[in-house]
């Protein structure tokens, strides 16, 4: 995924005969971020833009002209499963459906088959495996560590009905005691919010700025201003305060997964 900005950067760099690595060095940055920038998945803050001008010797070009913060819609999306794979933490925050890489494959299939406009099954099927290979992330033991702050209804909607619910909150107490992935549940009881208002995935890298994603209806948001992710962080963590702790919210889930079994 190219971007005018990105394209820009990289043939600045080329005509002053710099490597990633080298600009990276002299802008204070890493290798990677600047290969994030030059591809169109990142936009640099404003810092690091004049660093980037100052090791360019191209004035304030690159301060100027930064892509607005604005401009990332629905299709920005896949520069968020991109970094997916490249996170050391992932935190979760859901309000109405459980995040996709903590999803079962029936329970994917029926939020999937709730599209509208509706799709056709065998693009549903293309969507569903996409789907599925994100949670591959989560074969390995330890990386990337993935927090999951769940609101009340996500496990009480009945999305594909009362076996396939009681499959997937099961599968999320599964992650949860095995260690895997840690899920906190704000409960019905704690009212309005502020992270309500989306949903929200901060990331976080071993060599690159952190990020956040936020998503609403049919449009998506990739954030990479500090001063931005810093406060979705706080926000997350204010939501989090009120959540029951992980003993509890794996209590808590499994009182849910046997209800949907009494219903089935």
């Amino acid at each position: 995924m190219g971007s005018i900005y990105g394209d820009w950067l990289k043939q600045q760099r080329e005509k002053a005969g710099l490597t990633q690595q080298q600009l990276a060095e002299a802008a204070v940055m890493t290798r990677s971020h600047i290969a994030h920038i030059e591809a169109g998945r990142r936009t640099p803050s404003k810092e690091d833009a004049r660093r980037l001008d100052r090791a360019l010797n191209t004035g304030n070009v690159l301060s100027s002209f930064l892509p607005p913060e604005d401009a990332a819609v629905a299709d920005y999306f896949e520069s968020a499963r991109l970094l997916e794979q490249q996170a050391v933490m992932i935190r979760e925050f859901a309000y109405a459906f459980v995040p996709g890489i903590l999803q079962t494959a029936a329970y994917a299939r029926a939020v999937l088959s709730a599209a509208f406009p509706p799709v056709s099954e065998e693009e549903c099927d293309r969507l569903l495996v996409t789907r599925l290979e994100r949670a591959q992330l989560l074969a390995d033991p330890a990386r990337p560590v993935v927090w999951a702050l769940l609101d009340e209804g996500v496990l009480r909607r009945p999305v594909g009905g009362a076996e396939i619910m009681a499959e997937q909150v099961t599968h999320l107490v599964d992650l949860a005691v095995r260690g895997r992935v840690r899920v906190h549940v704000v409960p019905y009881g704690t009212g309005a919010y502020p992270l309500l208002q989306s949903m929200l995935t901060l990331m976080q890298f071993e060599d690159q700025p952190p990020v956040a994603y936020s998503e609403g209806h049919y449009m998506g948001k990739l954030h990479d201003s500090p001063h931005v992710v810093s406060r979705l962080h706080d926000i997350y963590h204010l939501a989090l305060s009120d959540a029951l702790p992980l003993k509890d919210s794996v209590a808590l889930m499994r009182v849910i997964a046997k209800e949907y079994v009494g219903d089935d």
